[in-house]
């Protein structure tokens, strides 16, 4: 089977593509097929950016009606014989990672924002990615983050800054 690089990114929180954000996305997904965004898609205007990968979206608690009306809240997504969990974040608590396999069945892998935290790790078998925001929107001007996933025979996945942000 050949590899699938996946483009992992997150709380963009801008109203319409800006130069800096298409500038950065260029280079940091140049390599990735496919595109997923962990909500907070303030307007689905953004995704555009990516016209010439596979997309899928969630909305997060930021996002209007606009964006609600045109990504669901989660999505089940099989990719290369393994299943992604793609949400923005479950409940209205900072630390909800525990409850996350509780949305979906049988996953592999977890996808996740909400927290400006990017994170990346296996817990019980599932993979869990949050990419951090991608617009540098981190905690005390920490750079904007985003995450890379190898699915192959195996899922591994990498958190990279975003350059210049």
């Amino acid at each position: 089977m050949q590899a699938i690089t996946v483009g992992i990114l997150s709380d963009t929180h801008l109203q319409e593509i800006t130069p800096e954000f298409a500038r950065a996305a260029a280079v940091c997904f140049a390599g990735a097929s496919v595109i997923l965004h962990a909500g907070d898609l303030t307007s689905p205007a953004i995704l555009a950016a990516f016209a010439d990968k596979e997309v899928y979206a969630v909305h997060g608690n930021m996002c209007g009606q606009a964006s609600r009306r045109a990504v669901p809240r989660k999505l089940t997504i099989p990719l290369g014989g393994f299943t992604i969990g793609l949400i923005h974040n479950s409940g209205y608590a900072y630390d909800f990672e525990a409850r996350l396999p509780d949305e979906f069945a049988a996953v592999d892998c977890i996808v996740y924002g909400h927290t400006h935290r990017p994170v990346c790790h296996n817990e019980g078998g599932i993979l869990f990615i949050n990419p951090g925001s991608f617009g540098a929107t981190g905690r005390f001007g920490a750079p904007g983050t985003y995450a890379l996933l190898n699915v192959g025979d195996t899922l591994s996945a990498t958190i990279h800054e975003v350059p210049g942000a």
